[in-house]
């Protein structure tokens, strides 16, 4: 394979070679209105061949034609024969290295690196990294997302700083996602003190929160049991004007139900409603459920009267308890 590698390489027919490969591989006509997920497959069936000017070929094409990469763009990469991963990925590099310059490059080496990261393999994916910043294509912020996300949710905290650095070497500067992705790591255990660490660095970056950032940092405060920690922080959210996400309220929720506050738990879901109907609906759903499987049926009841009263809809098992169990009172 590498005395092969020393002959130049020669200029060829793209179409010539997808016009093969397509007989080879699909005997259906290639269509008017491709998709991303026909691309995918495409490229997949090259890549397993092993045929990676015409995965080049696809990735160009399928650009030209609209059809971004995908997470399955990459999919015959597998952890099947790790021993060979090096070889392949040093290959299918240097294809990727003579992509069209701009998106379509840049586009390939990240949906590579977020493929690698899927597989957990974490310094292959380092090691594109260093590709893209020797040959210029394109390497940000973006790039290192799916690194630090799961190095963050495997808790490996000091590797995930120490590819905080590395950006900083290329002179990238981590951005408000990848803060998240330390706060939401740090507030998941507890770790109120190395988040607020964290909030230090965004705060002197100028880099300001948003509904992600307020989500780890609720959920920081009721795995604490800090409830009123996180009224203030929803209240923060309140008055900025940045909407929450259901998983901040079912934080509290949770924790509320938790400490045996079930009537403030009702209020809870009671004061944010009215704001919007998807997120009353599963609030309100989301609470009711929870007190029935704790066998709370007088709450219970009150958060399904509201949500009939709010004409909120149920899910079946919600709407079938309801009427068994409440029908007298309707």
């Amino acid at each position: 394979m590498l005395i092969f590698r020393k002959f130049p390489h020669k200029p060829h027919n793209s179409l010539s070679i997808l016009s093969r490969f397509f007989k080879s591989q699909n005997p259906e006509p290639f269509p008017d209105v491709p998709t991303s997920a026909y691309y995918d497959e495409l490229v997949n069936s090259a890549g397993r061949a092993g045929v990676f000017d015409t995965v080049r070929d696809l990735l160009n094409k399928r650009f030209k034609d609209g059809c971004f990469n995908t997470t399955n763009t990459f999919k015959f990469i597998t952890n099947k024969d790790e021993a060979s991963l090096p070889l392949l990925l040093d290959e299918l590099t240097q294809t990727l290295s003579r992509l069209d310059k701009g998106f379509t490059r840049k586009s390939a080496f990240d949906s590579l690196v977020a493929r690698l990261c899927k597989l957990n393999q974490i310094d292959l994916a380092l090691r594109v990294v260093e590709k893209m910043a020797s040959g210029g294509y394109g390497l940000n912020a973006c790039t290192f997302h799916p690194i630090l996300s799961v190095l963050t949710r495997n808790k490996e905290m000091e590797r995930a700083w120490c590819v905080v650095n590395l950006m900083r070497e290329f002179q990238i500067t981590p951005d408000l996602t990848a803060y998240n992705y330390f706060l939401m790591a740090y507030c998941f255990v507890g770790d109120l003190t190395s988040a607020a660490e964290v909030l230090t660095r965004m705060e002197m970056e100028g880099v300001k929160a948003d509904t992600r950032t307020y989500d780890a940092l609720v959920l920081g405060a009721c795995k604490t049991g800090k409830v009123e920690g996180a009224f203030v922080l929803l209240r923060s959210m309140v008055d900025d004007g940045i909407p929450a996400l259901l998983s901040t309220h079912m934080y509290v929720i949770n924790v509320l139900l938790k400490l045996g506050y079930y009537a403030q738990a009702v209020d809870f879901v009671r004061c944010f409603a009215g704001r919007d109907t998807w997120m009353d609906k599963n609030n309100f759903g989301g609470l009711a459920s929870k007190l029935i499987d704790l066998k709370r049926f007088d709450e219970a009841k009150l958060v399904l009267d509201e949500m009939k009263t709010r004409d909120l809809e149920m899910e079946d098992k919600l709407r079938d308890f309801y009427q068994i169990n409440f029908k007298d009172k309707h």
